[in-house]
């Protein structure tokens, strides 16, 4: 299944029925179902670009 990567709209609190509570300011990569794609259409949600991910360079 594929996944997308949103964020509440600005003013928004949306319930995240998979892993319980809400979804994060920050975003989030959820699975791409119909509960997401309507969220998306009502415009509870934004798609966004899912932040990079952290190098591990040269810790000691």
């Amino acid at each position: 299944m594929s996944r997308l990567y949103v964020k509440p709209a600005p003013g928004r609190t949306v319930p995240d029925p998979e892993r319980g509570g809400y979804l994060p300011e920050a975003g989030e990569s959820v699975p791409r179902t119909a509960y997401w794609l309507r969220r998306l259409a009502d415009k509870d949600v934004t798609e966004a670009k899912a932040p990079a991910k952290a190098k591990n360079g040269g810790e000691s």
